[in-house]
């Protein structure tokens, strides 16, 4: 693990340096969000590829009841039918996890790199750096240490908390919305425990609020900056499918 983490040391380190004249001070946490805009959009396509899969589900809709004419009587075999129709139109069962997956080590490597004193048996300067008064690899407890709620640490986190929250409410509104749109999903199109998944998916982002707290803030940083991302992306990605697209959590 010592040459990933010196390895990704040293790219943060080189994205800082390019972001240095711009930035000064707060280079490295500029360097974060880079980072992170980039692992983004190298899931991208990945992300395009669930969009496709719900809006299929979404043309597909009207067949299940047709299933349901011939196979009423056997809940397992309609079940089956349903996920045959699924795999012959090529709908992808795990294509909206996929972006979210591929993306945590990404968030590990960021965390352990702002979390350990030392890198290749060096020290670890990277934990000198700072996004205005808050060091990067501290944590809010630090914050409220150093200087209360109200502090000059304590004040960007109360940012990232706002940034947090807003994207947390539009991505719950929206969810409702097009969870409303849609209507409620018939029985055998929706895998075990996909139910109480869909009431529980609206809450997910606000979820993110208590990792911000409790990471180094170089960690929260990308979560901020890919929770933001993942926001905008959807409304994008999901405007023609009302229902479609359950919200993203963090990371």
């Amino acid at each position: 693990m010592s040459p990933v983490m010196s390895l990704f040391a040293s790219l943060v380190g080189q994205l800082a340096d390019l972001l240095h004249p711009l930035c000064r001070t707060s280079a490295t946490a500029a360097a974060i969000v880079l980072f992170t805009a980039l692992v983004r959009l190298a899931v991208h396509p990945l992300s395009r590829a669930a969009a496709r899969g719900q809006q299929a589900r979404a043309r597909l809709a009207p067949q299940p009841a047709e299933l349901r004419g011939r196979h009423g009587g056997d809940p397992e075999r309609l079940r089956r039918a349903v996920l045959e129709l699924h795999a012959k139109e090529k709908v992808p069962p795990l294509a909206g996890c996929l972006p979210g997956l591929l993306q945590l080590p990404a968030f590990f490597l960021m965390y352990h790199l702002f979390s350990g004193s030392r890198i290749g048996g060096e020290a670890n300067e990277l934990l000198g750096h700072r996004l205005f008064a808050a060091g990067l690899g501290g944590r809010w407890a630090d914050a409220l240490g150093e200087g209360g709620v109200f502090g000059p640490a304590g004040l960007v986190y109360l940012a990232l908390f706002g940034v947090v929250t807003v994207v947390a409410a539009f991505t719950f509104v929206r969810a409702r919305r097009q969870f409303a749109a849609a209507g409620p999903a018939e029985p055998e199109q929706m895998p075990p425990g996909a139910g109480a998944m869909a009431r529980v998916l609206p809450l997910m982002p606000f979820a993110t609020l208590v990792t911000v707290a409790v990471v180094p803030l170089a960690a929260a940083l990308y979560v901020v900056t890919s929770t933001t991302w993942s926001a905008v992306e959807r409304v994008f990605l999901y405007r023609d499918t009302p229902g479609a697209g359950p919200p993203t959590t963090a990371g």
